[in-house]
């Protein structure tokens, strides 16, 4: 299926850019993270299972769990703090 990736903030700096569509076989969001962390840098830094990053599915916070469909969009971002 194809997806629309966003990224933002410091995932967006690491990545070198904010926005792609890739192919994918990955059926949640944890997949989709894990297929990206396997594709090497920049994607295993910015997205590696020690990086604290928050994803969004079509806009709505979502975990991991959270199921993919065909034209979804997933966004990547670093937690928020106020201040």
């Amino acid at each position: 299926m194809k997806v629309s990736l966003r990224y933002f903030a410091s995932v967006r700096e690491a990545m070198g850019r904010g926005a792609e569509e890739r192919q994918t076989g990955a059926r949640t969001l944890a997949g989709l993270r894990e297929e990206l962390q396997a594709l090497g840098a920049p994607y295993a830094q910015a997205l590696g299972a020690g990086k604290a990053v928050r994803m969004a599915l079509d806009q709505v916070m979502a975990d991991g769990e959270a199921p993919l469909r065909d034209g979804c969009e997933v966004a990547f971002f670093p937690p928020v703090t106020g201040g």
